[in-house]
């Protein structure tokens, strides 16, 4: 199964746009860097997986637009995307035991796992009200990148609030 999960994350980074689309791979990248960044620096679980969650819905819209530009469509389609992703994720690391630690949890949880949650929601709430923020704007963002910005930033907030809980 591990190999498996593998060979499909393998062949859908190979085929990702690198264009701008729904979410932009400045902003994946970004994402990706704080991830990488923050288990470097042993910052809490809850916080790393803050950004894994906000790299991981980045990385659905990102595929789903380019299915859509492409249009590849089937039933199910933005389901199991989003499943792949995160099952090619998170898969590996409660098999490396990096998940499910009992030490390592809050509120019952993992701690990744949670973070993970938190940011999937904070990213996928900022990345569907961007629209809504342009058409205030008469169909403009109000300062440039602004669709990198805001979710980096509610990441951020969210991660000065996990910080000051797990303190």
């Amino acid at each position: 199964m591990k190999k498996i999960l593998s060979y499909i994350a393998a062949v859908l980074i190979l085929f990702l746009p690198t264009a701008t689309f729904a979410i932009c791979p400045v902003c994946t990248v970004a994402i990706a860097g704080g991830v990488g960044l923050s288990r470097w620096l042993r910052v809490d679980d809850t916080i790393t997986g803050l950004w894994i969650g906000g790299f991981l819905i980045s990385l659905t819209f990102w595929t789903l637009n380019w299915l859509s530009k492409k249009k590849i469509q089937f039933f199910g389609r933005n389901f199991l995307v989003a499943a792949i992703f995160y099952i090619a994720a998170i898969y590996p690391l409660f098999y490396s035991d990096i998940i499910g630690h009992p030490q390592n949890q809050i509120w019952g949880l993992d701690k990744l796992v949670v973070g993970t949650i938190f940011g999937t929601i904070v990213t996928l709430l900022t990345i569907l009200t961007y629209p809504t923020i342009k058409k205030i704007n008469h169909g403009r963002p109000f300062f440039p990148f602004q669709k990198v910005v805001i979710p980096i930033v509610f990441l951020g907030i969210m991660s000065l609030v996990f910080f000051l809980i797990t303190k």
